[in-house]
């Protein structure tokens, strides 16, 4: 029990994490370039890397944080311009290479031993250098702080059924919020004939969220994570990094929702007939590539709070990565990046330490448990893909794709 308690508390810290939450949001961006608007951009952790090195280097110079943001920003709006001007003409494997090539020169670039002392080669630039600037806007103060304060420890003396019993809860939160969020998905559907019910409106949108702050606080009342209030890898970065993940998920669900976000649909359905009625087709997917890139930049940005920054960290491998995460998630859907990237890391890390726990090191060493997660993990993903390829929480109309 305690192997398998410990195991689940390494999946939670996981999902939890400011690299999570990173991730999370360059999906964001991703599926603004992917599901909405049909780009088939393979160069996302590109403007990552432009993010974090604009962001870092800033600081290292004693600029001021809201301006190293800007930067960071900035550099990715070039980037974006520098890239989409000459490559959006381009369709489906084109693009694809070219932007894949565009991210791995920008890695190289920071490889380079003569900018050593601007980006710090291959080695990168210490988190020491530039973290402070961060940390000292910290309000959270000293000390540690557990999520949540009240947890099964406070009721009858930590007993293991108080634990199974908040355990319990959670699954019957996370099953019942299927249920409702797959009655709210029929009642949207246009083409339903069923007389509605008051599930299918207001209610049930306010019913699915209860139960998502329920089955929340019973998962951590029963597995509860205690960190540093104001550390570099404290609540303070994990508060900040999942404050932007929520922001930039309204944003992009006010872009969608927006007449601009219809633009994109049919920019990705049929590029030929928006030019018939007059629309600007270049103009669209620039500003799609250039919006989806600044929320790469703020993933990168966020990525390297609570670590390095590192070129071959932020690599081709986070573009898979994020690819991964929102054929999971699903694509063209509001919620889906989240969900899959929160699933994809949790997931791997479930399978990593299930492998180090319970498979002999004869038959597998700590080393080759990373890489079978990753494999577990792929493999995975070619089954849904087959069986499901419109993720969790997609819709198979969406999947029209002009590339």
């Amino acid at each position: 029990m305690d192997t398998i308690l410990e195991i689940l508390s390494a999946v939670i810290r996981e999902a939890i994490s400011p690299g999570t939450a990173a991730v999370a949001i360059a999906v964001i961006g991703l599926n603004l370039h992917f599901g909405y608007t049909g780009l088939l951009n393979f160069g996302q952790s590109g403007f990552m890397l432009l993010g974090a090195y604009g962001f870092a280097i800033s600081l290292v110079h004693d600029i001021p944080l809201p301006l190293a943001v800007l930067i960071g920003l900035g550099l990715a709006f070039v980037f974006a311009l520098v890239l989409g001007i000459p490559t959006l003409q381009l369709r489906g494997d084109y693009l694809a290479i070219v932007t894949i090539s565009a991210a791995e020169i920008i890695r190289f670039v920071g490889r380079l031993s003569t900018l050593k002392d601007l980006t710090g080669g291959a080695q990168g630039i210490q988190g020491r250098t530039y973290q402070p600037a961060f940390v000292d806007l910290s309000f959270f103060g000293d000390g540690a702080w557990t999520l949540a304060p009240f947890n099964y420890t406070d009721v009858a003396g930590g007993a293991g059924w108080v634990r199974a019993l908040g355990g319990l809860v959670f699954v019957v939160c996370v099953v019942a919020t299927v249920i409702v969020g797959r009655r709210l998905k029929r009642a949207a559907d246009p083409t339903r004939t069923a007389p509605r019910t008051g599930l299918d409106g207001t209610l049930g949108k306010v019913l699915a969220a209860v139960l998502v702050l329920v089955g929340l606080y019973a998962l951590f009342f029963a597995m509860p994570v205690t960190y540093g209030r104001s550390g570099v890898n404290g609540w303070w970065v994990r508060a900040v990094a999942w404050t932007l993940v929520a922001l930039s998920t309204l944003v992009v669900y006010l872009l969608v929702r927006s007449p601009w976000g219809r633009l994109l649909r049919g920019v990705r359905e049929d590029e030929d007939a928006m030019r018939s009625l007059g629309r600007n087709v270049f103009a669209v997917k620039m500003q799609s590539l250039v919006i989806g890139g600044l929320f790469g930049a703020l993933g990168g940005m966020v990525y390297v709070l609570a670590s390095t920054v590192q070129p071959d960290a932020l690599g081709r491998q986070i573009t898979f990565f994020s690819y991964t995460a929102l054929l999971l998630g699903g694509a063209a859907t509001i919620l889906g990046p989240v969900l899959g990237t929160v699933l994809f890391f949790s997931a791997r890390i479930l399978i990593r330490e299930s492998a180090r726990a319970w498979v002999p090191d004869s038959i597998m060493s700590t080393q080759q448990t990373e890489q079978f997660s990753f494999v577990v993990v792929g493999v995975a993903l070619v089954l849904l893909v087959i069986f499901r390829p419109q993720g969790i929480l997609g819709n198979k109309r969406e999947l029209r794709f002009n590339v």
